[in-house]
């Protein structure tokens, strides 16, 4: 239950809730959209990038934490491990054991390639087990992937690589058939069909969903699969370093037990990374709804190694986070419940913007009204704004919420609010990193041979700004598609004789460039020591 200081704005929330349910606020006009982008967003702020020094982005901003990261020295020096006798050799090296790396070891070992995963966690340790809305695809007769892809590249800021967008849409539903062959048990009317919701900024309902356990439930597919065919997988084994080859082609890693810190080495023919976000790298001080291991390892690696980045200045914060209770904070809050009918009000009970503009926006809108507007509520520890839940079941009737969202009602039954009863108080949270490894359209770097990259470790899927739904989406159909063509590379593959040059080279750059730092990268695990 909430406490006396929330009474008389949950008052002023129950008694407008009628009201709010018929109110249809207007959307923004795109000036509107970027004047409080401009204004408000966190992507915005000057003074929290830093400008890159060195390495295939020099000149470019990026937040100014990963900037430390990038330009940070390697955990070993180039003549400190012996590569003349690998610990492991296999055709397809996978760094990263969630959707992304799972999806690309099924189709790379259907391919008949020799694959091994490598993750620092267990497999499923991933921001995919996390994801809840669902999943979008294009397979409903009044839908298209060009209509798809319509509100994608517009949600995207119109910065998305189109051929990698054209991708994205036009395998999403056969990415959701080959799920559902896989097992995924998705949300079904009685007569089979799937079931379907809009997100925000988009024109359709092509959510697929399996109520709001959407990642968990693929992840356990795809894992399962993974341990049936009974792939290889090297958990609680972070890889710290690529391994090229004397021609300059990706060709392994170097690997580090996460207890024993004892040294490995992985020899490949090709290598995939796969290894998620970064919200642990807590750009701004903001909370973040990111698993444990996201801190952009592999962007570190990559980057190292000459590969260049892409909109590596942009991150998604979720609009909706949970502000309150403090134990949960920064926990994601799903889009569905705005989906599903309730909508964001302030201190007041009053509706300050549509609920379903894109990401941007509403997170945008919502640190305005908690910070210029001052309209926000008073957390204790911080601000929010209403997230009006009870109107779900007013709108979609009795047993809404258990039968679409049972996730988030337990999420917030722990602390004794009831969502059905309640509104719930969110801020924007960390969430995606838009930006990553630039590829092209068959997964590889644009500039490291034999280097390919799959899920949200790459950049220009989505542009600026990603949809909801597009992330699982993305894992899938280039996860897939990673595998099939970091396979298909492999046969063709003579791998040279193995170096560790790149990290000299790149200490010289460092030095070179006058930075000083006594920072090394990859980060690997937040730390939280002496931080409330």
């Amino acid at each position: 239950m909430y406490s006396e200081k929330f009474q008389k704005s949950l008052a002023a929330v129950e008694a407008a809730r009628e009201n709010n349910i018929a109110l249809e606020p207007q959307r923004m006009t795109a000036q509107q959209k970027e004047e409080l982008l401009a204004t408000f967003h966190p992507d915005y702020k000057k003074d929290e990038f830093a400008v890159l020094k060195i390495g295939a982005n020099k000149g470019d901003k990026v937040p100014t934490e990963l900037a430390e990261m990038l330009q940070a020295h390697s955990r070993i020096s180039a003549d400190s491990v012996d590569l003349s006798n690998p610990d492991y050799e296999t055709d397809v090296l996978i760094i990263g054991g969630g959707g992304a790396g799972a999806s690309a070891a099924i189709e790379a070992n259907e391919a008949g390639a020799d694959v091994m995963i490598v993750t620092k966690l267990r497999i499923g340790d991933a921001n995919t087990m996390m994801a809840e809305g669902g999943i979008q695809a294009a397979d409903k007769p009044n839908d298209s992937p060009a209509i798809h892809f319509v509100d994608a590249f517009g949600g995207g800021h119109f910065a998305a690589k189109k051929e990698l967008l054209s991708k994205l849409v036009c395998d999403a539903p056969e990415a959701i058939q080959w799920l559902s062959n896989l097992g995924v048990e998705f949300d079904k009317d009685e007569d089979g069909t799937m079931v379907t919701t809009h997100g925000g900024g988009t024109s359709r309902k092509r959510m697929h969903a399996a109520k709001d356990y959407s990642g968990a439930e693929i992840m356990r597919t795809l894992r399962d699969e993974v341990l049936n065919r009974q792939i290889p997988v090297v958990d609680f084994t972070a890889a710290i370093e690529l391994i090229l080859d004397e021609n300059g082609n990706a060709a392994g890693a170097v690997l580090m037990n996460m207890e024993t810190k004892e040294l490995l080495v992985a020899k490949a023919k090709t290598v995939i990374i796969a290894t998620g976000g970064a919200g642990r790298m807590h750009y701004q001080g903001f909370p973040t709804s990111n698993h444990y291991g996201a801190t952009a390892d592999g962007l570190v690696l990559g980057y190292r190694v000459g590969a260049k980045l892409l909109y590596a200045e942009t991150l998604q914060y979720h609009p909706t986070g949970v502000a309150y209770p403090e134990q949960i904070f920064g926990a994601l809050v799903t889009e569905k419940v705005r989906s599903l009918g309730a909508k964001l009000v302030n201190v007041n009970g009053e509706v300050f913007m549509h609920p379903l503009e894109t990401r941007d926006v509403a997170a945008a809108s919502i640190i305005r009204e908690c910070s210029e507007r001052a309209t926000g509520v008073d957390t204790g520890d911080g601000q929010g704004v209403w997230l009006d839940t009870p109107m779900i079941e007013k709108i979609g009737g009795e047993g809404t919420i258990m039968k679409r969202i049972p996730a988030m009602w337990r999420m917030f039954d722990k602390y004794g609010i009831d969502i059905r009863k309640e509104p719930i108080l969110v801020y924007p949270t960390l969430h995606y990193q838009n930006g990553g490894l630039d590829i092209t359209a068959d997964c590889m770097t644009t500039n490291v041979e034999n280097l390919f990259v799959a899920g949200e470790a790459v950049g220009g899927i989505h542009g600026k700004n990603r949809l909801m739904g597009n992330s699982l989406l993305d894992i899938i159909v280039f996860g897939r598609s990673a595998g099939i063509n970091a396979a298909a590379k492999a046969k063709t593959v003579n791998v040279g004789e193995l170096t560790l040059k790149h990290i000299e080279k790149f200490e010289n750059e460092i030095a070179e460039a006058g930075i000083a730092t006594d920072k090394i990268s990859p980060k690997l695990l937040p730390d939280y020591t002496n931080k409330r």
